[in-house]
């Protein structure tokens, strides 16, 4: 049977959370970035797999993933969707997002086909605005976090420095 120390450094090795602060801030901020990009319901799945495959702290990144939360997903992709439209000349029509998020939200598999007919013309606003929100977001939450890392490991230190 294993013991607490053993276990503990298995989870250690799987979490990979004892990275430097540069490598865990990325790690966070990777996550941000595919929360808030166009990969709507893959983030998740592409953070873990992302975190696995380049070895970085996976609490960091699924943290990251979640902070996209559901009541700021339609006001954040409405805002990108019309930043989008705005840097490609597309004209959106005032009602246009409000009728498309309703037909998203009521749409049926089998209507897949014909809401992606009607949601084409503002694809590609979607994917530039969130994606340029994402980039931006991405590395605000990596400035930020670097700084919260770095002092949590300088207060660290320092009580246990006085404790020591």
């Amino acid at each position: 049977m294993a013991g607490p120390s053993r276990i503990r450094a298995w989870l250690e090795q799987l979490l990979h959370t004892h990275d430097t602060p540069h490598r865990t801030a990325g790690a966070y901020a990777l996550g941000v970035f595919l929360a808030f990009s166009p990969m709507l319901g893959l983030h998740t799945v592409i953070g873990l797999a992302l975190a696995f495959l380049f070895g970085l702290n996976r609490v960091a990144v699924v943290l990251g993933v979640y902070t996209n939360l559901p009541w700021l997903v339609p006001a954040y992709y409405t805002l990108a969707t019309i930043a989008g439209a705005a840097v490609l000349g597309v004209d959106v029509q005032p009602r246009a997002l409000e009728e498309a998020m309703r037909e998203v939200s009521a749409a049926s598999w089998g209507e897949f086909g014909g809401l992606a007919r009607r949601l084409a013309p503002l694809m590609w606003a979607f994917t530039l605005g969130s994606t340029v929100g994402a980039v931006l977001l991405a590395a605000v939450a990596y400035r930020v976090s670097l700084l919260m890392i770095l002092a949590h490991r300088k207060r660290t230190a320092h009580t246990h420095g006085e404790t020591g």
